[in-house]
């Protein structure tokens, strides 16, 4: 082959080589964020259910329980057709098991509404099923950040652990407000509710401290502060007076605002 041919085919496979990564990668930091709503909405699905459960079957908490799989289905079909082998296996896996959960939560609550209580077992098999549902979600979100290690900053990682850190202890909350046990809260830690208080506590003062926050992320965080604050202490002592409801709703909002903060991280371009 000419030497001129041999380099412009060297050229073409250098070219190819760096568009392969790219294109592969294209998807990524959206699919991060598919995963991360729908690993919420599966979380909030189960704390809802338990408020229903708690709450004697308001309507409400029905309505909600609705819109967190309508959420969660929604964020699991916007993920893109994973080209990484194993990362489609895993995309595979959590369709099923999201759907199995799915029909297993519609029985309950139908069962809930027609004789006015569930037996322990059904929303302890149920939890057991949040609980694999939300580790194939973690072990799929790590497994493409892993293939793509620029496709969110450490602060937007920070800030979405502590989301997830929000949700557990919420789901916890009301699983013992609804007397079903801690040990069907959905949280895959098993950790006690003091020490989940107390990690998000350290972790909210940290990712507060960050050196470069601009001004608007430290004002959404302070708002963040404001509101954890409010329901803290009935969290660390969560035996003495239950406030199910008081919590459900501030934990929302704390959800939401960390929301905003890692769409500012984002814009930002993750500063650090």
């Amino acid at each position: 082959m000419p030497t001129h041919l041999r380099a412009v085919s060297l050229r073409a496979l250098l070219l190819a080589a760096l568009l392969i990564p790219t294109a592969a990668f294209a998807n990524t930091t959206g699919d991060l964020k598919h995963l991360q709503n729908f690993h919420l909405s599966a979380q909030k699905s189960l704390g809802d259910f338990y408020m229903y459960n708690s709450m004697e079957g308001d309507q409400r908490y029905a309505r909600m329980i609705d819109a967190s799989r309508q959420q969660a289905r929604e964020q699991l079909g916007r993920l893109a057709n994973l080209a990484d082998v194993g990362a489609a296996r895993l995309q595979t896996q959590l369709q099923q098991q999201w759907q199995r959960y799915d029909g297993e939560l519609t029985t309950l609550m139908a069962a809930l509404q027609q004789q006015g209580y569930t037996d322990l077992q059904p929303v302890a098999d149920l939890a057991a099923r949040n609980r694999q549902v939300l580790a194939t979600a973690q072990a799929l979100y790590e497994a493409l950040r892993r293939m793509d290690g620029n496709a969110i900053s450490a602060q937007m990682a920070a800030t979405r652990e502590l989301s997830v850190l929000m949700q557990s202890i919420a789901v916890n909350y009301a699983a013992r407000s609804a007397s079903v046990g801690a040990s069907f809260s959905g949280d895959s830690s098993e950790r006690p509710i003091e020490e989940l208080v107390a990690d998000f506590s350290a972790r909210l003062s940290a990712l507060r401290k960050q050196p470069g926050n601009t001004t608007a992320v430290n004002v959404k965080l302070d708002g963040v502060v404001t509101k954890w604050r409010y329901i803290e202490g009935s969290l660390r002592n969560y035996n003495e007076k239950s406030v199910p409801f008081l919590v459900n709703k501030y934990s929302d909002s704390i959800i939401h605002s960390l929301a905003d903060v890692d769409t500012l991280y984002a814009q930002a371009g993750g500063a650090s």
